[in-house]
Parts: C-alpha cells; structure tokens; sequence
C-alpha cells in the first residue's frame, strides 16, 4: 500500500480528495477545502487557530484507520468495492439528481440555493459511471486472473478518472457550501445534503481503496495524480 503524502506542504483540497474522514474534519474545524484547495495543510492549519502538529495526528490516524479497513487479499477487495461501493453510487445518484433538481427550481430565490448542483451531478454520473464500467468489465478481471502487459496503461486512466471526480467532489462542496443547510431549510432540502455527504465520503473512500491498496499491487507507477 502506498502512503498519502501527509506533511504540512501538503494541499487541503488534495488530502480532502484522497483520505477518507478528512473532508469531514476540515470542516468540523472550519477549514476550506474547495475554493481554498490549494492551501498548505500547515497555512490552513494556522488560519484556523489549529495546532497543525496536532491535524497532522489526527489525519495520520485517518490513514491508518483507511488501512485497517481494507481486506487483504486482492480477490476480497475487488469483491468489497464492487459490493460496497459500485451499485452504491449508482443508486444514490439515481436519487440524489432529480433532488437537486427539485430543491434548485423551488428554492431558486434562496440565496443559499444550490444552483448547479444537479449538472454537477450529472457530470459527475457521466464520468463515474462508464469508469466503473471499464473496472468491472476489463480491469478487475484482469487483476483476478493473468496480468495484461497493458494493465498499467488502464490503471493510469483509472487515475487520471479519479482525480477528475475529486474535482468534481470540490465543484459540490463548494455549491452546497460545505452541505450547510440553511435556517429553515425543508425536508428534501435537508435530505439532498445529507445524501450528498454520504456519497461524498463513500465516493472518496472508494478512491482512496483503489489508488492506495489495490492500484499498487499491480503497477509499479506512482499515483502523482492529485486533485486540488
């Protein structure tokens, strides 16, 4: 498994899109992570009255807690993402974009409305969905069985797609400005954003499942791909 970089030089929005917990975090202790994605952890630490020594603790123990997590071996953890993960997304964005429609065309007059967020989605559907596709129909086999010469070329793609959807996971972020519901904010309001943080967090766990734990086991290249 290969480590996240987590240092003080490191981006917010970078670590944000790579470890699972850590978008959660940063916004428990009011730090930026979209707009501001390309702010060093050490900086954003300091801007937010944080001991940084401490945040780097704390995500460290993130990490470890991602590493724990993940089955062992190869079989088990293809069988894990495509369980936990695949038809997860795909369901959740079945809902979760005809919401965002709904709560954009009855809140349009809001100030905090959401304007944007369902093309998001849909954007994000059109990248993710045939990306899971090429996994399950070409990847994944490949890593089950005999290892094609080419596999390391699919797994650059399969990279370069995720760093792709952590943009898209920061474009959402800063739309539903960090998931804060307004005062008031009606039920379906209320559960588009709930939603969308749950997909959120599993979508950047999946990622970090494949280009940390399985993506190394298979291809000798470094993940230098890095959303911010």
């Amino acid at each position: 498994m290969t480590e996240l970089n987590l240092n003080l030089d490191a981006t917010v929005g970078t670590i944000a899109c790579e470890l699972p917990g850590a978008a959660e975090l940063f916004r428990q202790l009011g730090i930026g992570f979209c707009c501001d994605g390309d702010v060093s952890l050490g900086d954003a630490a300091a801007d937010a009255g944080v001991v940084a020594s401490d945040l780097l603790d704390r995500l460290r123990a993130l990490e470890q807690a991602a590493r724990r997590d993940a089955p062992d071996g190869t079989n088990e953890l293809i069988a894990h993402i495509l369980e936990r993960y695949h038809q997860t997304h795909r369901n959740d964005l079945e809902w979760l974009i005809p919401l965002a429609q709904k709560v954009e065309h009855v809140h349009a007059a809001h100030s905090s409305a959401p304007m944007g967020l369902a093309k998001a989605l849909v954007d994000l559907q059109d990248q993710l969905i045939p990306h899971m596709a090429r996994e399950e129909l070409a990847l994944f086999p490949m890593m089950r069985h005999e290892p094609d010469p080419d596999i390391e070329h699919l797994i650059g793609r399969m990279r370069d797609d995720h760093a792709c959807e952590g943009q898209s996971l920061a474009t959402i972020e800063h739309l539903t400005h960090g998931f804060a519901l307004p005062d008031g904010a009606c039920r379906s309001w209320t559960a588009l954003y709930v939603g969308l943080q749950k997909f959120s967090e599993d979508l950047v766990t999946h990622m970090h499942l494949e280009n940390k734990i399985l993506f190394p086991r298979f291809s000798s290249v470094e993940d230098v791909a890095s959303p911010s």
